[in-house]
């Protein structure tokens, strides 16, 4: 299944008022999770795509300006996008990285989010990575996290993940489609949903589990020391 990115507001009227309203609380609950713990992660997470290197630039200044990352995890993208570029370490550099150790970048081409979640989760269980920022485009981020975080039910781990939206007007056109973000969240919620049917991304309540199980024993990563006690 493969729902067009974008969609007009009667492809989304036989979606149900409920069906609505649990994306609208994913997204909230997602949003919950403050950005400020990205400082203290141990890895950053880039999800290319679309032709935005306001992704990878946005992580690459993360990454060189927070010693305390680990690993920047680049995931490849999709090769039948007319905007892609091979992810290399010389295209990473030629975008402002100067501190090449401990980035891993996706090797095989991915040609949706559901391959390069699953290679994030192969990356995370190899090299023992314990916490990890998430950052993609705003528009982009709840079927990213939710995918994501689908890969690590299936993988049996568990672990903090940071929403890190990337810093970018919602009127930027997009480089694949020249869409804006607007344009493209109803295709997004349009997905999330067929893919909630595919098994392809965690399920409301799989959500609600995770991010009760993320406060109650990550507080202090969410909020700081001081502040959980």
């Amino acid at each position: 299944m493969n729902p067009s990115r974008i969609v007009r507001e009667e492809d989304l009227a036989h979606c149900t008022t409920g069906q609505f309203l649990e994306l609208l609380k994913a997204l909230t609950m997602i949003l919950t999770l403050p950005q400020s713990a990205a400082d203290e992660v141990e890895a950053l997470v880039v999800a290319t795509g679309q032709g935005e290197d306001w992704r990878l630039t946005h992580a690459i200044r993360t990454w060189e300006a927070n010693p305390k990352l680990r690993h920047l995890l680049v995931a490849n993208g999709n090769p039948a996008e007319k905007t892609y570029v091979e992810i290399t370490l010389d295209h990473l550099r030629s975008l402002g990285l100067r501190r090449a150790e401990g980035v891993h970048v996706q090797a095989e081409p991915a040609p949706n989010t559901g391959l390069q979640a699953a290679w994030i989760a192969d990356q995370v269980r190899a090299r023992g990575i314990t916490s990890l920022a998430l950052t993609v485009s705003p528009y982009h981020l709840a079927r990213v996290y939710l995918t994501v975080l689908r890969a690590f039910n299936r993988s049996g781990m568990r672990l903090p993940v940071i929403p890190l939206p990337v810093a970018v007007s919602p009127d930027l056109p997009v480089p694949e489609t020249g869409a804006t973000a607007y344009d493209l969240v109803p295709g997004e919620a349009r997905r999330i949903l067929a893919y909630l049917d595919e098994g392809w991304v965690a399920t409301p309540a799989e959500l609600q589990d995770y991010l009760r199980w993320l406060w109650s024993r990550h507080r202090a990563l969410l909020v700081g020391p001081d502040r959980a006690r």
